[in-house]
């Protein structure tokens, strides 16, 4: 019989994607893994994390008035990438290769609002923050071909990104959990 597949995180933890452990997900594997992942695939003008793209998203649902569990849910909204890499949009909606991730993603999503308390669902507060950010990524670290992004559903922030080196997003995701999880 076949090992279940795994993969070695930051800090050491034997963790399995497939079948998470509520107990083996760290708040600093995450932020690891996904400050050394760039948005949309590496297509980018200038290396842009994960982690970035959920710190802003985490502040934006701050400046727009929401709870400190909705911004951390904005924050962690895709942990699950920390150990399963995302998978691009168009992929994911692929039926033959899209089911089984988005499969995994979910397991792996449940298993994160577990470790970290998240109540519920996502939030569609969440949602439309990360559409906000998606435009603003869009014209700011991507080279925006108009054709391509014509679905776009909201209008970018006024402020540009300037994407962080990885070990700043890190750092920066790490307060801003620290900051949510003790409570202000």
């Amino acid at each position: 019989m076949a090992a279940p597949a795994f993969i070695e995180t930051f800090t050491g933890v034997r963790f399995q994607p497939l079948a998470p452990v509520v107990t083996a997900i760290k708040i600093e594997d995450i932020a690891h893994a996904l400050s050394n992942q760039c948005r949309f695939s590496g297509h980018v003008r200038a290396h842009y994390s994960v982690a970035e793209h959920s710190v802003r998203v985490s502040e934006l649902l701050e400046s727009w008035g929401a709870d400190e569990h909705v911004q951390l849910w904005g924050l962690l909204h895709d942990a699950a990438e920390a150990y399963l890499v995302d998978l691009p949009t168009p992929l994911k909606a692929c039926k033959r290769i899209g089911d089984g991730y988005r499969a995994a993603e979910r397991r792996l999503m449940h298993a994160v609002r577990r470790r970290f308390s998240l109540r519920g669902a996502e939030p569609e507060l969440v949602r439309r923050a990360d559409a906000v950010l998606l435009s603003t990524e869009v014209r700011d670290v991507m080279f925006a071909h108009p054709a391509h992004w014509a679905k776009l559903t909201e209008e970018p922030l006024p402020a540009r990104i300037r994407p962080w080196a990885p070990a700043t997003a890190e750092y920066e995701f790490l307060r801003r959990y620290r900051f949510l999880a003790g409570g202000g």
